[in-house]
């Protein structure tokens, strides 16, 4: 007899993996997903230094989610990779927040990340996601940052004096930036 996924309650598992970096990481990851029966919902996976780093959230029936948390730990040791992994709800999507992008590039210097970050908390904005990179400007070969972010702005938010502020935040930084409304 088939389980029909979609009428079952659905079981959610956030799994965060490091190691060192080779290939067919991932499909060794996701094979055992697989076989245990649960399904990639959403991921994100990068090489930092020479380390693979993976963050996932797993779907599937509780059997299915309890077979693979059971086999975390043989699966670590085989691919030598440290595993943590939690139980976790579906997400709550608030209807009175509003999705913007930021994007900002610079020269690198210590304290961008910081004080980005502090600029939206202390506003009450949720960074729901934020992937930032350094690389080497074209020609001239000088360090630069970039950030890109999306954010959860309250709807209750004067989006114009946001902007405002954070424009003048960033000319204060010297960062140079765009803050728009995400587009779907």
């Amino acid at each position: 007899m088939f389980l029909n996924v979609k009428t079952a309650r659905m079981n959610y598992l956030v799994i965060s993996a490091l190691g060192q970096d080779r290939a067919g990481l991932v499909n060794e990851l996701s094979s055992v997903i697989l076989d245990a029966g649960c399904n990639v919902a959403d991921s994100r996976m990068t090489v930092l230094g020479s380390e693979f780093s993976l963050l996932m959230l797993v779907s599937g029936p509780w059997n299915a989610v309890a077979k693979l948390e059971n086999q975390i730990s043989a699966l670590q040791s085989r691919l030598g990779l440290t595993i943590i992994f939690r139980r976790t709800e579906p997400r709550q999507i608030a209807g009175d927040m509003l999705p913007y992008q930021v994007e900002v590039i610079a020269l690198d210097h210590p304290g961008i990340v910081c004080r980005l970050t502090n600029f939206f908390s202390s506003r009450a904005i949720n960074i729901e996601e934020m992937v930032t990179n350094t690389y080497a400007a074209a020609h001239t070969g000088t360090a630069m940052f970039g950030v890109n972010m999306t954010l959860a702005v309250p709807a209750g938010t004067h989006i114009a004096r946001l902007r405002e502020e954070f424009l003048d935040f960033c000319d204060e930084m010297n960062l140079d930036a765009v803050i728009e409304p995400v587009r779907n």
